[in-house]
């Protein structure tokens, strides 16, 4: 029977990676994380798991071979916190874990499919999985950086070098059902449910970096797509690398709030300027922690999945959010 590891098991990718296996019929699954906030249980509540262990033990022991013989580890835990700046700490526990577990995947036989990030282009125009193009804004972009970096030393040119597959996703804005422990971090997407449910409208940031209020762009990306990708990668062991993991697609925030408005309002739908003259959106000044530090501009290039073999279809941002409010509501009302 399959063995497979989720790292950051009660996280936001990591659990509906785990419901995307269950969808499967596996259920010999290995959950790791770190449950000091508690409410993330919720998570994994509903899912099928083999065994849960603290992120603290798991990695010693899965290097000495405790767990036997292990498929592979989606490793999506990390502190994915855009404005820490606690380098130290970032840099323990998206890198040096991270190394650790390769080590121990090569050692063990296992593959290794783990999460990158877009962060990784900080101030770049162009979203291509070469280092020209990766200029990271702040040290959670520097953190994952630094470890593709490593996998592309250790893993030698096109990743021939490795005994197991290692591939990389550098996911896009991902939004989706699972994320609603991450507070400040949840997709735009969520906060503006909880904004319109409680004030009847979204808010969306006003003009900045050159881009109109609510104008500008990212390649948001539905959680489902990221799952089915990582899946694909599950499917095809022979590939490995590192991956752009967006629709391809940038779309101004404005789109986000449009969609959320009109799943969640009686009435035809509204364009963006019917919603802002109708008062559902409202725009508000840019923060000043945020300046220099915010990407006004992604969209994935997916030339390098697409040579992969990978020819997944990604939902755009108003067939995503639908659905997602859907999700959203039926938490909310319990139905």
């Amino acid at each position: 029977m399959t063995r497979v590891v989720v790292t950051g098991a009660a996280g936001f990718i990591g659990s509906n990676i785990i419901q995307g296996l269950n969808a499967r019929g596996i259920d010999n699954i290995i959950a790791v994380d770190d449950l000091t906030q508690g409410d993330k249980f919720r998570n994994l509540a509903d899912l099928r798991i083999d065994d849960y262990i603290d992120a603290d033990e798991f990695y010693s022991i899965f290097a000495d071979g405790g767990f036997g013989k292990v498929e592979a580890v989606f490793h999506e835990g990390a502190c994915s916190d855009t404005m820490e700046t606690d380098g130290k700490y970032m840099m323990d526990n998206n890198y040096g874990v991270s190394c650790t577990l390769f080590e121990s995947c090569q050692q063990r036989g296992t593959r290794l499919l783990y999460a990158s990030s877009a962060a990784v282009y900080g101030g770049s125009d162009t979203f291509r999985e070469t280092p020209e193009f990766e200029q990271p804004l702040n040290v959670y972009g520097y953190s994952k950086l630094l470890f593709d970096q490593r996998m592309r030393r250790e893993c030698g040119k096109d990743f021939k070098r490795i005994k197991r597959q290692v591939a990389g996703f550098r996911y896009f804005n991902v939004y989706g059902p699972r994320e609603q422990h991450k507070g400040r971090m949840a997709s735009v997407a969520f906060h503006q449910f909880n904004q319109f449910s409680a004030e009847g409208k979204v808010k969306l940031f006003g003009e900045y970096g050159g881009y109109g209020p609510g104008e500008q762009k990212r390649d948001f990306v539905f959680v489902d797509d990221v799952v089915a990708v990582n899946l694909w990668f599950f499917d095809h062991p022979e590939k490995s690398g590192i991956f752009n993991l967006g629709t391809g697609r940038a779309q101004p925030f404005n789109d986000v709030a449009t969609a959320v408005v009109n799943a969640l309002r009686e009435g035809p739908a509204l364009d963006t300027a019917g919603a802002a003259a109708a008062g559902l959106v409202e725009y508000i000044p840019f923060p000043e922690a945020l300046r220099g530090k915010y990407q006004c501009y992604t969209q994935a290039d997916l030339t390098a999945l697409r040579e992969a073999g990978c020819d997944h279809v990604f939902a755009d941002v108003a067939a995503g959010v639908a659905s997602y409010m859907k999700v959203l509501q039926s938490v909310t009302t319990g139905s």
